[in-house]
């Protein structure tokens, strides 16, 4: 069954198995020289190759180094880690396919820039169309894809987004989608969202007749609310595309539909996350309900990572909230679909409130409208809740985002905690004394 909207990020199931690169985050019990000698000597004698090595000074233990080391595949890394194991005082395992190592977690980027490791293992789409794809047939198209796909496989954190210049008739297709939907915009989208289209039609070229480039969008969401874009060739797995938005990171498509099917495409394009995704993303509490998303798939076992995804599908992408009474829709794959839009805020599907443990289990069509959408009472309500709900997922850590070095901060250790605590007083003070002068 065709329909005017499509099937998103996160439909697809978690890519397991892509890389079986191990990283271990280690203290040596002596500090001396050569300590590292010694543990190196241990990967080299039990055939580990080893891609990276870093130390810091250890916040578990005062006056000692730690040291993190990514493995290779090959070898005997459980041999090696059992011999780590006398030797150190601390030890974590943090591997991408955590069946492989008992108690391990699963790889997650610890920095910004970690989002180029994955940014290349896509699950479908791509350069690659399947046979049933509107432009399967289409030489010229075919080629385009190719091109939007090279692109993005070659973007790097860091570099400028790559300017795009659409032809004739993609601008055309983007047309005829941007007035369709503009239509329903006022009267069907929550007021967030209707507060943000505008300053994107005023500062990032969003017309009818123009195709806004991702780093004109991604420079508005930035001075916003710290998000930012970056080009995807294709469908990522549940677990990566989650990841970047732990980083505040949403990954973006910049190729379109097929002219011959402008109300549909098989695969989320540039029409789905310019037009769905991004007016959102530049109000702060929806940008902080996604990120909380992001960070709860950090090291979550693979179970918990669909029941995230799930969630995901029936929020940001499908998501329903009550405003003064009304219901409004915030989720993407509404927004950008002229007939969804309408159906989902009629008698038609069912509603039931957003309960993320709940939600988690819910079975969801990915070709055809929703039978059932969820309805959060705020973008706050739904952030609350999935907090509560991510303090079920069985990790041996915590994490914290921090802005300033745009990294992830494991949190499992007591002086790690007390330090946060330490600053989040400090904020607190600051916010007290601001009332007091206000007030």
């Amino acid at each position: 069954m065709g329909r005017d909207t499509q099937a998103d990020h996160v439909a697809a199931v978690p890519r397991q198995g892509v890389s079986e690169n191990a990283c271990l985050i280690f203290s040596p019990k002596e500090e001396e020289v050569g300590a590292l000698a010694k543990v190196l000597k241990i990967f080299e004698s039990n055939g580990v190759n080893l891609l990276h090595i870093e130390s810091r000074s250890s916040v578990r233990f005062a006056g000692q180094y730690e040291f993190m080391v990514e493995c290779a595949p090959g070898g005997n890394l459980a041999a090696a880690i059992e011999k780590l194991q006398s030797i150190t005082s601390y030890l974590q395992i943090i591997t991408r396919n955590h069946k492989d190592n008992a108690g391990a977690v699963p790889w997650f980027p610890r920095r910004i820039r970690d989002l180029d490791k994955f940014a290349n293992q896509i699950l479908s789409y791509g350069s690659e169309l399947d046979a049933d794809h509107p432009g399967f047939t289409d030489p010229v198209y075919r080629d385009r894809r190719k091109y939007f796909a090279d692109i993005a496989i070659n973007y790097r954190h860091g570099q400028p987004l790559p300017h795009v210049d659409y032809t004739e008739e993609e601008v055309d297709t983007w047309g005829k989608v941007y007035r369709q939907l503009t239509e329903l915009f006022p009267s069907h989208a929550c007021r967030e969202f209707n507060h943000a289209f505008p300053l994107l039609v005023e500062n990032c070229g969003f017309r009818e007749d123009n195709i806004p480039q991702l780093q004109d969008v991604s420079n508005f969401l930035r001075d916003c609310t710290g998000f930012t874009l970056r080009p995807v060739a294709g469908l990522l797995s549940s677990r990566d595309f989650l990841a970047g938005l732990a980083f505040r990171v949403f990954h973006s498509t910049q190729y379109i539909r097929h002219p011959s099917t402008p109300y549909y495409t098989p695969e989320p394009d540039v029409c789905h996350e310019l037009l769905g995704h991004v007016p959102l993303f530049a109000d702060p509490a929806f940008a902080r309900f996604s990120q909380e998303i992001g960070l709860a798939s950090l090291g979550a076992p693979d179970d918990y990572i669909e029941k995230l995804a799930t969630c995901y599908w029936f929020t940001v992408e499908f998501g329903l909230c009550r405003q003064e009474g009304q219901l409004k829709a915030y989720g993407a794959g509404l927004l950008s679909s002229f007939g969804e839009l309408q159906y989902s805020l009629s008698d038609k599907p069912e509603l039931r409130p957003f309960d993320p443990a709940k939600t988690a289990l819910q079975k969801y069509p990915i070709t055809e409208y929703q039978p059932v959408y969820y309805v959060a009472e705020s973008f706050e309500d739904a952030k609350e809740k999935l907090s509560k709900f991510a303090q079920t997922i069985p990790r041996p850590f915590g994490v914290r985002y921090n802005a300033y070095t745009q990294s992830i901060e494991l949190l499992d250790s007591a002086p790690q905690i007390e330090r946060l605590c330490r600053e989040v007083g400090h904020e607190l003070r600051s916010a007290c004394e601001a009332m007091r002068r206000v007030c």
